[in-house]
């Protein structure tokens, strides 16, 4: 047994090199981009009235996109596909999209929705429409435009792997964490070894359900489409895949290393040193014999016996380390960390908060079972050092993630991201609450010695030979117990009724060795981790929603380039409910708006007037009034219809003037349901703002 420890360090050596090989590989792939992907142009162009039916359609992103067999779809008015299918991207450019039209089209108007995937490996969709001759009546199939939405199964699905996901990942580091940094002993019990095994277990089993549900998550398909195999190949080929891929790698040799950490720690103190009995008690006898000389001479070689094991630890530690940064790579190179601004400093940061986030909640949980199974105040104590260190890594990093996914105090409050980062950080400041009790129960704890002890049950005392607890008590009375239980048991060993009975003592005191410590201290800080660990889950929820959603700088940008028509919208606009419309009659909207600008043209009210307010063509006028309610010249105005349910949109409306501050133009609605208005008003060259309101048609 020697030389185990040996064996287990060339194998930590051998693990470090491969896991070094694959943060290597997953982060050589990251570079910088912009986070979600926009809409640039197109050709045609929106809202074009073409003299001829064009070629193609070409579409062009601000960064580069992956695309499938339908990313492009073209709908005649009619609603039948006109596309020759199988888009690909223009002249080799990854930031474009193009696919080939049919011959012989008619005139009239032409849909075009159109998806893909941006280099930050979320799905991104819209969609636009072209006319050829003249604009006409369009009534594009709403089952063809579902499609672009992810079905609400898969999407389900998908997002509760991503959650197992990272609670997995957090068992596995934080529990692997606690035994490594707090309590070593612990690696021999079964609840701690099951932890560990329960978190690897689910990290697996996510991180394969979600390698087979992107394909249908990308495309809008059923969960038959999980199954096919083609689709899983055409998602490794992906940003994301590669990640998926590696980090299933990683989790294989994570399977070594827990072997190896139970393996090596899990083993009885009597057994890991090499002896054949307990050091200290054979020290303890020699000093009673008088004979100093023996015991420094046993003590001296205890240690000698102790130091592979205690270089074993380190070795595993280090080989812990890189294995749970290698992991968080596989999120951070996929996710928001790896697009955008200072890619260089959110990759490192985004790991970073990842593994803080590890060590705190998993060994949140790994704590709570150690206080089941009777750990030391010794141990927990170093667990609220550890999560005090975690804590404040969590807070810088969070602040900067938050300042580079946010950008803005409005976006904090006025997109889904900045409302989840404040759901998250209420969670969090919870949690922080029931860490000031745990610190106070855990002060009581370590105030009473014979309380502080940690509780080992018989079985693993017996097996490495020493005292049960500090002060030897439950050692003690464990051997009186077995003397008499092994009295009683020779003498009524023919009986079944007797050997039943012992049976049944022996394993009550099993369990009195368990709950040994439940004292009120102790079961008062049970408690509280109890109620950190449970806030913890919705930590973990909010985290994965954050991840899903797009960050507030760039939905700020999202929602501003609605009115110019260079971005797509997703997901439902907040706000007041929209208004219903009956056809055939007119509509108006007022919509205040306030450029923040000192000129009098800054602030105002835009009055936008639809007729027949119904599907198909509409006559739209626009009206800018100042504060004082006469009209006001501008600049620059903009005016765009997005129906955020079908992912169509943003239509821009070419605008004719017709005075100062009056604008005409004609607004193609080809779809019932809750449509989105959006003005864009610059009042000079630096004030501009975009205001937003819903309408409901049909």
């Amino acid at each position: 047994m020697l030389n185990a420890p040996g064996l287990m360090g060339r194998r930590a050596v051998g693990l470090l090199g491969v896991l070094g090989a694959v943060v290597a590989l997953l982060l050589g792939g990251a570079g910088p981009a912009a986070a979600h992907a926009t809409l640039q142009s197109t050709d045609p162009a929106q809202n074009a009235v073409l003299p001829a039916a064009p070629q193609s359609v070409t579409l062009t992103f601000s960064e580069a996109v992956s695309l499938s067999s339908d990313s492009v779809r073209v709908l005649d008015p009619s609603g039948r596909a006109v596309d020759a299918g199988n888009p690909a991207h223009a002249d080799g450019r990854a930031d474009t999209a193009r696919v080939g039209l049919g011959s012989g089209l008619a005139d009239g108007t032409y849909t075009v929705a159109w998806r893909a995937v941006s280099d930050d490996s979320h799905p991104i969709g819209g969609a636009f429409t072209f006319s050829i001759g003249a604009p006409s009546a369009t009534t594009v199939s709403t089952t063809a435009l579902q499609s672009a939405e992810a079905d609400g199964l898969v999407a389900a699905l998908y997002g509760t792997g991503r959650a197992v996901a990272y609670g997995g990942f957090a068992l596995l580091a934080g529990a692997a964490g606690f035994v490594l940094l707090c309590w070593p002993a612990g690696a021999a019990r079964r609840p701690v070894q099951r932890l560990l095994m329960s978190g690897w277990v689910a990290l697996l089993v996510s991180t394969v359900a979600v390698l087979m549900l992107r394909g249908p998550y990308e495309r809008g398909w059923g969960i038959g489409k999980a199954f096919d195999l083609s689709l899983v190949r055409t998602t490794l080929d992906e940003r994301i895949g590669t990640a998926l891929a590696a980090r299933l790698l990683l989790l294989a040799a994570g399977g070594v290393f827990l072997s190896l950490l139970v393996g090596q720690l899990g083993q009885p103190a009597g057994r890991a040193a090499g002896t054949g009995g307990p050091a200290g008690s054979g020290t303890a006898a020699a000093q009673e014999d008088g004979d100093r000389e023996e015991a420094e001479l046993r003590e001296l070689e205890r240690r000698a016996a102790e130091r592979p094991q205690r270089d074993a630890r380190l070795g595993l530690g280090v080989a812990g380390l890189v294995l749970a940064v290698a992991l968080s790579a596989t999120w951070a190179g996929a996710d928001h960390a790896s697009v955008g601004i200072q890619v260089w400093l959110a990759l490192p940061l985004g790991m970073l908060h990842l593994v803080a986030m590890a060590l705190w909640l998993g060994g949140l949980a790994a704590l709570l079972v150690g206080l089941r199974e009777g750990i030391g105040a010794e141990a927990a104590g170093r667990f609220s050092t550890i999560a005090f260190g975690a804590v404040v890594v969590l807070a810088g990093t969070g602040l900067y993630q938050s300042w580079r996914g946010v950008g803005s105090w409005d976006a904090l409050t006025g997109t889904d991201y900045g409302r989840l980062l404040l759901v998250k950080t209420g969670c969090v400041i919870a949690m922080l609450g029931a860490a000031r009790m745990s610190r106070g129960w855990l002060a009581r704890l370590r105030a009473t010695p014979q309380e502080a002890a940690e509780v080992v049950p018989a079985a693993l005392a017996v097996a490495a030979g020493g005292s049960v607890t500090a002060d030897g008590r439950t050692a003690r009375g464990e051997s009186r117990e077995s003397g008499r239980s092994g009295d009683a048991g020779g003498a009524d060993s023919d009986d079944p009724v007797r050997r039943a009975q012992l049976a049944r003592q022996r394993a009550a005191r099993e369990n009195a060795d368990r709950d040994r410590g439940l004292t009120p201290a102790r079961a008062g800080l049970r408690r509280s981790v109890l109620v950190e660990a449970a806030v913890a889950v919705a930590v973990l929820v909010a985290t994965t929603l954050l991840t899903n959603a797009p960050p507030g700088r760039v939905a700020g940008e999202v929602e501003a380039g609605a009115a110019n028509g260079t971005a797509p919208t997703a997901g439902a606009v907040g706000g007041a409910s929209a208004p219903q419309t009956v056809p055939g009659r007119t509509l108006e909207l007022k919509l205040p708006y306030d450029t923040k600008g000192r000129t009098p043209n800054a602030k105002g009210t835009a009055t936008v007037t639809l007729n027949p307010a119904g599907t198909g063509s509409n006559e739209v006028h626009l009206a800018l009034d100042g504060a004082d309610g006469q009209p006001v010249e501008v600049p620059e105005v903009e005016l765009a219809f997005t129906l955020p349910d079908r992912d169509l949109g943003p239509l821009t409306v070419p605008l004719t003037p017709e005075g100062t501050g009056r604008w005409t133009g004609t607004a193609q609605l080809p779809l019932s349901g809750n449509w989105v208005v959006s003005v864009l008003v610059r009042s000079s060259d630096i004030d501009q703002t975009t205001e937003i309101k819903q309408l409901k048609i049909g």
